[in-house]
């Protein structure tokens, strides 16, 4: 399962970002998460505004994922349904993944310094089911699965 933009429908309001952000957070609750908690939660989402056009970007799970290959620590690996996920435990701060990931989607949390990145909320993305538009589209092996 990987996630896709799609830039002709994305108007740039940044709700992809705001569910991600709290879908990961502590409370699970919008108000809480961005007035009570700290830290405050990070989304493993992005939209890019570059007029006229305007997408998210977010992991796509490679098939062949460059960022795995870089990690000295193995804390990025495939799982057996084919997400690139991320074991901060292992993670030693190198960044390497962030300079190989050829779409930008790795991205270092400045309280933390460890990174972010999509890890599909389980099977069930917020940025997906949040978008207004339909502009963020679940795809399976083989072609477009869901347009929540």
């Amino acid at each position: 399962m990987r996630i896709i933009s799609k830039p002709e429908v994305c108007i740039g309001c940044h709700l992809c970002e705001v569910w991600c952000a709290v879908s990961h957070s502590r409370s699970k609750e919008i108000i809480k998460a961005f007035l009570y908690e700290e830290p405050k939660p990070v989304p493993r989402i992005v939209v890019e505004e570059n007029l006229p056009v305007t997408f998210a970007i977010q992991c796509r799970h490679c098939d062949e994922p460059e960022c795995v290959a870089a990690c000295i620590s193995g804390a990025l690996y495939k799982d057996v349904d084919g997400r690139v996920v991320h074991d901060s435990s292992k993670c030693v701060g190198c960044y390497s993944c962030v300079m190989a990931c050829p779409y930008g989607s790795i991205r270092i949390d400045k309280k933390t310094n460890r990174i972010v990145k999509c890890d599909l909320c389980d099977g069930e993305p917020a940025c997906v089911k949040m978008c207004p538009n339909n502009a963020l589209v679940i795809v399976e092996e083989g072609g477009i699965n869901e347009e929540v």
